[in-house]
């Protein structure tokens, strides 16, 4: 979630509660006030009463008018005076009705007399409700301008975070991308900013680095790598060998061919990275499979599986030597990590190219694939195959990903439109 949507959310929540207590007191208080203004109305009325009393010794008139009466009863003793909710029946519609009543007591010669004033509460009620629809109005009413203001500030304000933050997702060490510095009036964008840009500049100088060395270090190790397979040639050419010294040259040879491998391939794809392989030349990646599989025929044939290809006519333009490299790596994979017995499955259009195969390894790891030297336990490889195939397809703008269906597994090239 958004902290944008969060903020709102909490915002709105908190708003809500404290209108909702705010009107609910604002409700009392506005009933309060009124029912008060109602008990005046009634002691006025029980003045009225009283002074007549006095002046004409006798009880007035009994009143009764739509939303107010006033009654007269004998009584034995003065009792209690006192203000109650009562129901009014009003005359005109005959229909009970909120009131509020006296009851107070009046004496008459010798007699006293209960006086109950009795005052509908209908047009107060009828206020009320008004206030409360007014109330209810305004408190949604902000509520929604609560919420629109509230995005349309917050988006502003936190628009150079978002600028800094689209940076570092687009951010490339690979493609020398660079971080813009992003203006901002708020302190702790301008310092998050600040903090990136060091960052990146720190990144790129150590990858930099980095890259450079491992360059230097594997054109250093050319000639050394040369030398010892000339002298391990001649040496082998001096005479005889023991089965013990035959082993040991096995060895230094296969060491030294996987020195000469990673180092190759270490090279290329420090040219790969740095655009150095520019030439581009029309070519058809059905022609050069071809080639590839009769080149590896003897191979296949040696692990008995099954080869199926299903391949068209695509033209491109292209490195020959990446786009051999990208195929080889891809088919050698699919020999060198099968089963004896597998399948292999080519399929070449306009659109893709499909390298899939059967497999003793479950679905691999797809963070760690792409990922220099990572390779499983069995392999011979030097992991850096599927590295410089991603490498490869980068460059040209291809998609490459891999699909693992049915113990299946599938290498997949999605040509650029």
């Amino acid at each position: 979630m958004k902290l944008l949507t969060r903020y709102n959310r909490a915002t709105i929540a908190i708003t809500t509660i404290i209108m909702l207590v705010a009107g609910i007191a604002y409700y009392f208080t506005i009933t309060t006030i009124l029912s008060k203004q109602v008990d005046k109305a009634l002691e006025v009325e029980e003045h009225e009463v009283h002074d007549f009393v006095l002046l004409n010794r006798k009880l007035p008139q009994v009143f009764r008018t739509n939303h107010q009466t006033i009654l007269f009863a004998p009584a034995n003793s003065p009792g209690k005076r006192k203000f109650v909710d009562t129901v009014y029946r009003d005359i005109k519609d005959d229909e009970l009705e909120p009131a509020r009543a006296l009851y107070t007591f009046v004496k008459v010669e010798d007699k006293y007399y209960r006086v109950i004033v009795v005052q509908s509460k209908v047009e107060n009620e009828d206020l009320i409700k008004v206030i409360f629809m007014i109330t209810l109005g305004l408190i949604a009413g902000l509520l929604v301008a609560l919420f629109f203001l509230n995005r349309v500030i917050l988006s502003s304000l936190w628009k150079p975070f978002y600028k800094v933050l689209g940076q570092l997702k687009s951010f490339n060490l690979a493609e020398n991308s660079s971080i813009q510095n992003v203006h901002s009036n708020i302190d702790e964008f301008r310092e998050l900013d600040t903090a990136v840009n060091l960052m990146a500049d720190r990144v790129k100088d150590d990858y930099f680095a980095l890259k450079s060395f491992t360059e230097n270090a594997s054109h250093e190790l050319m000639t050394p790598i040369s030398v010892i397979n000339s002298k391990l040639d001649t040496f082998v050419q001096t005479g005889e060998f023991s089965d013990q010294q035959s082993k040991l040259l096995n060895d230094i040879y296969s060491s030294v061919s996987k020195l000469t491998r990673l180092n190759k391939s270490l090279l290329l794809l420090a040219k790969i990275e740095n655009r150095l392989i520019a030439d581009k030349q029309d070519l058809n990646l059905k022609i050069l499979i071809e080639e590839l599989l009769n080149q590896l025929d003897d191979l296949v044939a040696g692990r008995q599986l099954v080869v199926e290809a299903r391949l068209y006519d695509k033209p491109i333009k292209a490195s020959l030597l990446l786009m051999e490299v990208l195929i080889s790596n891809l088919i050698s994979n699919a020999i060198r990590h099968n089963k004896p017995g597998g399948f292999i499955s080519i399929e070449l259009n306009h659109l893709k190219l499909k390298v899939s195969n059967s497999g003793v390894a479950g679905k691999l790891n797809m963070q760690d694939m792409f990922r220099r030297f990572q390779k499983s336990a069995s392999s011979d490889g030097i992991g850096l195959g599927l590295t410089i195939s991603k490498q490869i397809c980068d460059t040209y703008g291809f998609n490459f990903e891999y699909v693992f269906l049915n113990e299946v597994h599938h290498f997949i090239v999605t040509f650029a439109p």
